[in-house]
């Protein structure tokens, strides 16, 4: 065993000093040692390759099986079950004899697990001389190193595998506001990580074929002070809730020599509105693909429910979402959150970062458009529920000041306020100056629920040419809209505060009235 070993050592040091070993000899002058070698080279490490390469080298037959008879590799040969069980037992360290016409030697394999262990049978018409006995012994100890070597790897792997659902479960138990239950699971192997009671969520984007490195670099630039997740939803996504602002810098720093790598940020929010927060950052990375520093934060630009009266918005929102008061509260939870996952992407999206199935998901946001009274295939109802959920969850200890208005606020009053028009006059302005009535297009394929074929039909254009027209319309909005989310919602209001679309259907359940259309 010594010797091989030696010759391995020699063999990995010839490759790292560039001088690749050349004399590994068997003593009658032949390459056999040289070749077996081989076979533990990183791209030539193979069991059964061995088992194959030893039947040609001592010119007949081989086969490798455990000691409970399942072949591992090689034809099967006729042996005494009698023998092999002795050999595999360790009462005989191997076994040879003559029989038949044929020369058969048997020689225990060690396996990883002491408690089990695999036979070598090698068969070959001509007796076993001192060469052919020399490969059968070294071929055992360099199977064995193999075998050693695969479980070492099979067992990283899995601790990888391991380590890698328990962040997932982690994100997956914030993405539904269970912080108890979050740090309660993380305290076990990262302690303290979510000792804190905000944080911001980040996610990363590169290629599909880099996104294990990456997520490894975000670990090791945060130094396991954040929760770095491989995305369920999006392969090309890492995502990474980081408590401090040092992991933040330390995120962005990675992203600068990097290609094809952006990064987009939430606001600093509760651990339990993860899931706006990885809204947010989503958001924000839609902007970096439009930055030269290829990096945003989601507070950079002014959003529609800042300029809208904090009080007003409030009483609406509380009375808009009533109807889910009567719920017990982890049922409205888990309605809320899955709801606004749900919105911000598609439903298989949310079912793969919450850990449900999309029917889950499509039966809990129906179960919300039921009891609002909506329709959420309407892009309006959308946009103005998904604004409801975000200032509900913003702001859940802020009572609303209902007692002192004259009448219960419309979504119409909350939208005609000259903060909010000057906002959404400014955002739509900027499509003015593509000669293709991009803002045409775009409101007319909002109204149409995003739906580029119906559009086509409206407008008497190619459904190619709207689609062309809204994604030409993201980077002057540096907002996403094809793929949906918040960015596209905000573009939904700007319309609705101008009065080019008409107001949705919503249920206002504290005065039994309806939030009816602008134009009557």
């Amino acid at each position: 065993m010594d010797e091989v070993q030696d010759e391995v050592k020699a063999d990995v040091a010839g490759r790292e000093d560039g001088d690749r070993q050349t004399g590994a000899r068997g003593a009658d002058g032949s390459a056999w040692a040289q070749e077996l070698l081989e076979h533990l080279r990183p791209n030539g490490r193979d069991v059964r390759r061995v088992v194959t390469w030893l039947a040609d080298a001592v010119q007949g037959s081989a086969s490798l099986q455990d000691d409970t008879g399942r072949l591992f590799a090689g034809p099967r040969l006729a042996l005494d079950h009698d023998l092999v069980a002795a050999v595999a037992a360790g009462r005989i360290a191997s076994a040879a004899w003559e029989g038949q016409g044929r020369h058969l030697r048997l020689v225990r394999v060690t396996y990883p697990n002491p408690s089990t262990a695999g036979v070598l049978a090698v068969s070959r018409e001509t007796p076993f001389d001192r060469r052919a006995s020399d490969i059968v012994t070294h071929t055992v100890q360099v199977i064995e190193l193999l075998l050693k070597a695969d479980e070492t790897t099979t067992a990283g792997l899995r601790l990888e595998r391991a380590t890698s659902d328990l962040r997932l479960a982690i994100l997956q138990l914030l993405m539904v506001e269970d912080t108890v239950s979050a740090r309660r699971v993380a305290a076990g192997l990262w302690p303290g990580l979510l000792d804190t009671d905000t944080a911001c969520v980040h996610v990363v984007e590169g290629t599909v074929e880099e996104r294990d490195r990456v997520a490894e670099e975000c670990i090791d630039a945060t130094g396991e002070r954040a929760l770095v997740v491989l995305c369920p939803a999006v392969d090309e996504h890492v995502i990474v809730v980081t408590p401090g602002e040092s992991e933040a810098r330390e995120l962005r720093s990675l992203i600068g020599g990097r290609p094809r790598t952006f990064i987009g940020g939430s606001a600093r929010q509760s651990l339990a509105r993860t899931a706006t927060a990885y809204g947010q950052a989503v958001s924000a990375l839609a902007v970096a693909h439009f930055r030269p520093d290829k990096a945003a934060v989601y507070a950079e630009r002014t959003h529609p429910e800042r300029l809208i009266d904090p009080a007003a918005l409030r009483e609406w929102t509380d009375r808009l979402l009533a109807p889910l008061d009567t719920l017990p509260h982890h049922t409205r939870a888990e309605l809320l959150a899955t709801t606004r996952l749900g919105l911000e992407f598609t439903a298989v999206s949310a079912a793969k970062v919450l850990g449900v199935s999309r029917n889950t998901v499509r039966a809990r946001m129906e179960r919300v458009e039921a009891l609002l009274c909506t329709d959420f295939a309407d892009l309006t109802a959308r946009a103005v529920v998904h604004l409801a959920l975000n200032i509900q969850v913003s702001r859940p200890d802020t009572p609303a000041d209902t007692g002192s208005a004259e009448r219960a606020v419309s979504l119409w009053d909350l939208l005609s306020g000259p903060a909010m028009g000057t906002w959404a006059q400014d955002l739509l302005a900027r499509l003015d100056q593509d000669t293709r009535d991009l803002r045409r297009t775009l409101r007319t394929w909002i109204a149409e629920g995003g739906n580029a074929e119906r559009t086509s039909q409206t407008l008497g254009v190619h459904a190619q040419t709207v689609r062309e027209h809204v994604r030409s319309a993201e980077p002057v909005l540096e907002r996403q809209l094809l793929a949906g989310g918040s960015g596209l919602y905000e573009v939904v209001l700007a319309h609705l505060a101008l009065g080019d679309l008409d107001q949705p259907v919503l249920q206002a359940a504290k005065t039994g009235l309806l939030d009816s259309p602008v134009h009557e």
